[in-house]
């Protein structure tokens, strides 16, 4: 196992410049899964080079798909069409990635084969058996430690049967592996949505040429398409963006502009936030980019104050309450998130991992079941602690952007972590003015 490699934030001041974050993440193994189904050539540009879609391209290319990277960042992948996945010689190790692993899930679920998914220590804590409810449904079996934890064997269906699906909770991963499935299903595939969910799935399926309907939280999929190649281009992460957004707003005398980001509308949940709270979030050169609709944002920084956030917004900003709460802590006011159950279930126990990590830098925060209660100091935090990263790429960053606005610098213990989504983050941050170096406090 390589050494830990502690990140320090020390405190900075305003940030400038322009900057294009990495690829969107969730969109990224999204291209790649159906890429591997389509019937020849799909190219992509700008899918994101982190450990976590390296893991997908890994697997992929273990199902019979030929995926390349070429040298101008030019990603391609020769499908082997629906039905034509073949079994793995290996096990699938998806390292830290529950959206790789959910969504292969859902492929091999009907096609028959069998495959071992494993992954790293925080991804054999992740819950599975939300996902395996439905495929196995669909036909699927499924073999793995109690509670349907990873290492998991999945073996799919000789035989699927499509089902109509009302899901428990709002989960585009748990969606999206059953539109998958159903790929390889005949018949029409129903499922319905407890709150709108992130909906790459849908409008790349139907880049693809897959028939998919969507009607009032009810989606309807019909099974064994001929998938066609599709040249896609994808947008730079809102959640990756999320955390140049936020040291931007809250370092004096910082003017950022972030390429290209993606702005979906059941993605976007952060930024009506950050700008009730004030923020001054500007969207210029706003534009369709394939599918999804993209756009610039010119971040200044604002005075932040507290608000409350409810529990329906959720869904669309699921991964940025860490970096949230970090502007939370700087901004005037108590900021109550209400509704954050499903963040115990992440890579880490984030909830937990926030309102701990808060506390460690004099922040008074407080946590009553699924609400996280925030008073902000109105300027810069204490800081000057040690934040353990438990293998969570979201809680490392967003602590050492908190520790660009503290009174003492904030270390993360190992920053090794954060190349499974935002490869250089570091490197991008410094170019734009903050102090974040190797080493230990």
């Amino acid at each position: 196992m390589p050494p830990p490699q502690p990140l320090i934030a020390r405190p900075s001041g305003g940030l400038t410049g322009t900057v294009r974050v990495p690829g969107d993440k969730s969109m990224s193994h999204r291209a790649l899964i159906l890429g591997a189904l389509a019937v020849g050539r799909t190219s992509i540009k700008g899918l994101l080079d982190g450990a976590d879609v390296r893991a997908t391209a890994a697997a992929v290319r273990a199902l019979g798909a030929t995926v390349t990277r070429h040298g101008d960042g030019l990603w391609t992948v020769d499908g082997v069409g629906v039905g034509g996945l073949m079994e793995p010689a290996q096990v699938l190790d998806l390292g830290n990635s529950g959206t790789g692993a959910r969504l292969l899930m859902g492929l091999l679920a009907t096609h028959p084969v069998t495959a071992i998914l494993t992954g790293d220590a925080s991804l054999a804590r992740r819950p599975m058996a939300r996902v395996i409810q439905p495929l196995e449904m669909m036909g699927a079996s499924f073999t793995g430690r109690r509670g349907g934890l990873l290492p998991l064997a999945v073996t799919g269906a000789a035989l699927p049967m499509p089902i109509d699906y009302r899901l428990a909770m709002a989960s585009a991963q748990v969606k999206s592996a059953i539109l998958l499935a159903a790929l390889n299903t005949p018949g029409t595939t129903t499922i319905i949505e407890p709150h709108p969910t992130r909906d790459h799935s849908e409008r790349m399926l139907r880049s693809f040429g897959a028939r998919v309907t969507v009607d009032a939280g009810r989606i309807e999929i019909e099974g064994q398409p001929e998938l066609t190649p599709a040249a896609l281009d994808l947008p730079a992460d809102p959640s990756s963006a999320a955390f140049a957004i936020v040291a931007a707003l809250t370092l004096e005398g910082s003017d950022v502009t972030l390429l290209d980001v993606g702005l979906n509308p059941l993605r976007t949940g952060l930024i009506a936030t950050l700008r009730e709270m004030g923020g001054a979030i500007d969207i210029l050169n706003a534009r369709e980019s394939g599918a999804e609709p993209v756009g610039d944002l010119r971040v200044r920084a604002s005075g932040l104050r507290g608000v409350v956030v409810p529990a329906e917004r959720a869904p669309s900003m699921i991964d940025e309450y860490p970096i949230l709460a970090v502007a939370a802590a700087r901004a005037t006011g108590v900021t109550v998130m209400h509704g954050l159950g499903e963040l115990t279930v992440k890579e880490s126990d984030r909830l937990s991992a926030i309102a701990r990590g808060l506390a460690a830098c004099g922040v008074q925060v407080a946590v009553d079941g699924d609400t996280l209660t925030v008073h902000g100091a109105g300027g810069p935090v204490p800081g000057g602690a040690r934040i353990p990263a438990d293998l969570d790429h979201r809680i490392a960053m967003a602590f050492l952007v908190l520790g660009l606005g503290a009174k003492a610098p904030v270390e993360i213990d190992d920053a090794a972590t954060i190349d499974t989504s935002f490869p250089d983050f570091a490197g991008l941050m410094r170019g734009l003015g903050a102090d974040i170096s190797a080493g230990t406090i």
